[in-house]
C-alpha cells in the first residue's frame, strides 16, 4: 500500500503570515527522503494555501509522482493540463469549508466530470474521483473512462474519534458525541462495510481504489488491513505529529503503520 502525503497545511502555516516560510517544496524533499511515494496537494478555487506558484515548482522539481486534488473549475482544469501533473484527484469544494466534506455528485455534474477526465487523459495525466463510499456509483465512474477512485472516509474517521473521545477530528453535535458506545462501535463497522462494497463493485469494473479523508495514527490501521485500496492519501494528521517529532519522522512512523 502507497503513503500519499498531503502538505497543504505547510502552506496554511507559510499564509498564517503572509511570509514565505515555511517553504512547501522544502517539505516536498523531506517527504521524499522518508520515503512516501507520492505529494499530494489542493489547489483551492480561493487559493487559500497552495497556489499557481507552488503548483508549478512542486511539479517541476519533485522526484515522485504529484497528485494534484481539485475541483471541475474551468481555470484550474486548463491550469493543470498545461502543468501535466501525475494524477488530477477531482473533488468537491465549497468556499466555506474547513476541509472537503464529502465526495463528488457524479450524477448530477457528470457531464462536466467526463468532459474534464478526458481532456485530462489526452494530456497523459491520470484521473480519480473523490467519492462516498457506495457500490452504486461504480458503474458511473467506468461510463466517465475514469480508471481511480479515491474513497472519501470521513465517516469512518468521525465515527472512530467519536467513540475514543477524540476531537482532533470530528465536529459531530454533543448529541452525536453521547451516543452509546455500541452504536459506535456499530457506525464503524458499517462504514467500513460500505469501503470494503465499493471496492468488491470497483473490482469488478478493473477501477483501483484510493483512499483518504481524516486518517491518522490511531485509526488508519483499520483501512491499512484491506488489501485492495492500493493508496492512502494522509496530510493533516502527518502535519500535526511533525510539529513534535519533525516532518521526517511524522512520515516514517505512518509508512510503519500502514504497513
Amino acid at each position: 500500500m502507497k503513503l500519499g502525503v498531503n502538505i497543504d497545511h505547510i502552506a496554511v502555516l507559510r499564509q498564517a503570515r503572509a511570509i514565505n516560510d515555511p517553504d512547501p517544496l522544502e517539505a516536498v524533499s523531506v517527504v521524499t527522503r522518508a520515503g512516501a511515494n507520492q505529494i499530494t496537494i489542493h489547489l483551492r478555487e480561493d487559493r487559500r494555501h497552495i497556489n499557481e506558484d507552488d503548483v508549478k515548482d512542486i511539479i517541476r522539481h519533485s522526484k515522485i509522482p504529484i497528485n494534484l486534488e481539485c475541483s471541475i473549475d474551468d481555470d484550474i482544469m486548463d491550469l493543470a493540463n498545461e502543468l501535466r501533473p501525475h494524477r488530477v484527484t477531482i473533488v468537491p469544494e465549497k468556499r466555506e469549508e474547513l476541509t472537503t466534506e464529502g465526495g463528488l455528485d457524479l450524477r448530477t455534474h457528470f457531464d462536466k466530470i467526463y468532459y474534464h477526465s478526458r481532456t485530462l487523459r489526452v494530456n497523459n495525466i491520470e484521473v480519480a474521483l473523490f467519492l462516498d463510499p457506495n457500490p452504486a456509483l461504480i458503474s458511473s465512474v467506468k461510463s466517465a473512462e475514469v480508471d481511480i477512485v479515491e474513497l472519501h472516509t470521513g465517516e469512518y474517521a468521525n465515527a472512530y474519534a467519536m467513540l475514543n473521545s477524540n476531537l482532533a477530528y470530528t465536529r459531530g453535535s454533543i448529541k452525536e458525541l453521547e451516543l452509546p458506545r455500541h452504536m459506535l462501535k456499530k457506525r464503524i463497522r458499517e462504514s467500513l462495510e460500505k469501503i470494503n462494497a465499493t471496492i468488491e463493485s470497483a473490482n469488478e469494473f478493473g477501477i483501483k481504489v484510493a483512499a483518504g479523508h481524516g486518517l491518522n495514527y490511531q485509526n488508519v490501521e483499520n483501512i491499512a488491513k484491506i488489501n485492495d485500496i492500493f493508496e492512502l492519501n494522509i496530510g493533516q494528521s502527518i502535519i500535526a505529529r511533525s510539529v513534535f517529532v519533525g516532518l521526517d519522522r511524522a512520515v516514517r512512523e505512518m509508512i510503519n503503520i500502514i504497513k
